[in-house]
């Protein structure tokens, strides 16, 4: 492949870029966008798969003969077929330096996309390229059947792979268990509860800084916008949340926190490595999800972060909590995110419904007209 992604260290922050192999030079405008987004305080993980879009784009763009700044120029017809085309050459695997023959996913693709059109936006509103015609705006003003007119905006191209729902269900309260129980340390075990508890991101917990972030005379974690943890864990949005524990689970907290408080007095970050060379130094994500498949193979359980969020989030709501509640402790931007977390499907919705003219048989006054 002719372009290939790198970075450089400046700080605790890793500033992405992409280069050219055979002229040794680095795409200037994808690597400014690419800087852009790290001065929004994108997460790395981001800023990452965007460098990796934008990296396919443009070697989809050498293999096909075609130059970046001649993009803007094509017709609406040209132009959505150019990224339909490259979305198929993403499906097909193309972008894949290792002959690897897997198919990739029609969400990944579509992803892959989203990031280049992001591209093209910001050329555009820097005036580097003219707005791409398959991202202009169609609008119609329709009026419903009192009058009222409304107008309705949606971009104009319609060449996504349809996307399969994702399917992650939520833990149950027994599978948990069963997890922390044979769990080999009392880390892993606080971490698992924690997430269970506050229904913070994976990031978050292990960005939790034990000086700073918890309250212990009200048993609440908080979570700040960080960009300078050493294990690179960050809280997904520029946000301010807390979240409060039981009483028992901070019991285990303070038994955690005297038994590895020679490790921790090295540094902040609650959770830390506990055995090897790196003993002390902050946990990092890959880790976690490397003692879950180890609890999976041990006890046949599969259980993951964003299923303990879940688990989270439909406890909440079996006990009363409301929608914008669980909203606001989850830190969905939108609601509908929250809807789909607690799996509200057609069923649940017609058993509400049969339970709601049960309650209300009379409406109306129907028996009156028969």
């Amino acid at each position: 492949m002719r372009y290939t992604v790198d970075f450089a260290a400046e700080g605790k922050r890793k500033l992405y870029y992409i280069k050219d192999s055979e002229t040794f030079d680095i795409a200037l405008l994808p690597t400014k966008y690419l800087k852009h987004k790290t001065d929004a305080n994108r997460s790395p993980n981001t800023i990452r798969r965007i460098a990796l879009s934008l990296c396919y784009y443009l070697n989809y763009l050498s293999q096909t003969g075609t130059k970046l700044t001649e993009v803007d120029g094509l017709s609406f017809e040209e132009q959505s077929r150019h990224f339909g085309q490259f979305l198929y050459w993403i499906k097909e695997g193309n972008h894949i330096s290792d002959n690897r023959t897997a198919k990739t996913g029609n969400g990944t693709c579509n992803a892959y996309l989203k990031d280049v059109f992001g591209f093209f936006l910001y050329m555009a509103d820097c005036g580097y390229a003219k707005p791409l015609r398959v991202l202009s705006y169609n609008q119609i003003t329709v009026a419903n059947s009192v009058g009222v007119k409304r107008t309705i905006r949606s971009k104009s191209f319609k060449g996504y792979m349809k996307e399969k729902d994702r399917d992650v269900r939520a833990a149950d309260e027994v599978e948990i268990v069963d997890i922390l129980n044979a769990c080999t340390n009392i880390r892993d075990q606080l971490l698992l509860l924690l997430i269970a508890e506050t229904g913070f991101r994976i990031g978050e917990i292990l960005g939790l800084d034990y000086t700073k972030d918890i309250d212990y005379t009200q048993h609440t974690l908080k979570v700040y916008f960080r960009e300078d943890n050493d294990n690179d864990a960050r809280a997904k949005n520029a946000e301010f949340r807390r979240a409060k524990i039981s009483n028992d689970t901070f019991e285990f907290l303070m038994h955690y926190l005297t038994e590895y408080r020679k490790l921790l007095q090295h540094q902040n970050l609650l959770f830390i490595n506990i055995k090897g060379k790196t003993a002390g130094r902050p946990m990092r994500v890959e880790s976690v999800y490397d003692m879950l498949e180890r609890m999976e193979k041990k006890t046949g359980i599969k259980l993951t972060p964003h299923m303990l969020r879940r688990y989270y989030a439909v406890s909440r709501r079996n006990s009363g909590w409301s929608l914008e509640l669980i909203q606001l402790a989850l830190g969905h931007k939108h609601l509908d995110t929250t809807v789909k977390y607690l799996g509200i499907l057609d069923d649940q919705l017609m058993e509400a419904s049969r339970e709601f003219y049960e309650r209300h048989s009379d409406l109306y006054g129907i028996k009156d007209l028969l």
